[in-house]
């Protein structure tokens, strides 16, 4: 998941670490947040417990149950407060559920609508850089955010030899980040 800190146009890159210790208690299963070096805001955690229910909903067929714990990961410590992480922690979520592995070195950014549908964020030019910075090769972004007044994504790509693809659903970016479809 990537935040964004505006004022130094570098922004910051946070990784969110899941596990699920797959035990069938308690049932429906709890989620949990332990705060590393990431505080979470009320806006943030509303969008993981929204991504949660998502990803339970889409993985209805397998067994759900124990505790998943969610640790935020930051190179400094950050509070971040906004739902750009959404679809991110959809398909983190998801993968975990179904024991897909998520690729490395692909980031994403956009927040969860209800349907599916990733939707738009700001910031996006702070979050690539933090991701090149951070390693990463590519990142995903909410379809039709390449260009907007304040930027073009394409060109930032292109000065930073990174990849930058749009996605239009949780669908998309679950198959982008873990070779599999839903």
């Amino acid at each position: 998941m990537l935040g964004a800190i505006h004022a130094n146009d570098r922004g910051v890159f946070e990784v969110l670490l899941m596990a699920w210790d797959g035990k069938s208690d308690p049932a429906p299963p709890q989620l949990q947040c332990v705060m590393g070096g990431v505080r979470f805001g009320q806006t943030q955690l509303g969008a993981m417990a929204q991504a949660f229910t998502y990803a339970m909903q889409r993985t209805s067929g397998f067994p759900h149950g124990g505790t998943v714990t969610v640790r935020g990961a930051a190179y400094r410590p950050v509070g971040s407060d906004g739902p750009s992480g959404g679809a991110a922690m959809a398909v983190g979520f998801i993968a975990l559920f179904k024991g897909d592995r998520i690729q490395r070195g692909i980031a994403m950014t956009g927040t969860l609508e209800h349907d599916g549908r990733i939707g738009t964020v700001g910031g996006i030019p702070d979050k690539i850089r933090a991701a090149k910075r951070e390693g990463y090769h590519t990142v995903l972004v909410p379809g039709g955010q390449l260009h907007d007044a304040g930027w073009n994504l394409n060109e930032l790509a292109l000065h930073l030899n990174i990849a930058v693809k749009e996605v239009h659903t949780v669908d998309d970016a679950y198959h982008l980040m873990t070779g599999n479809r839903l």
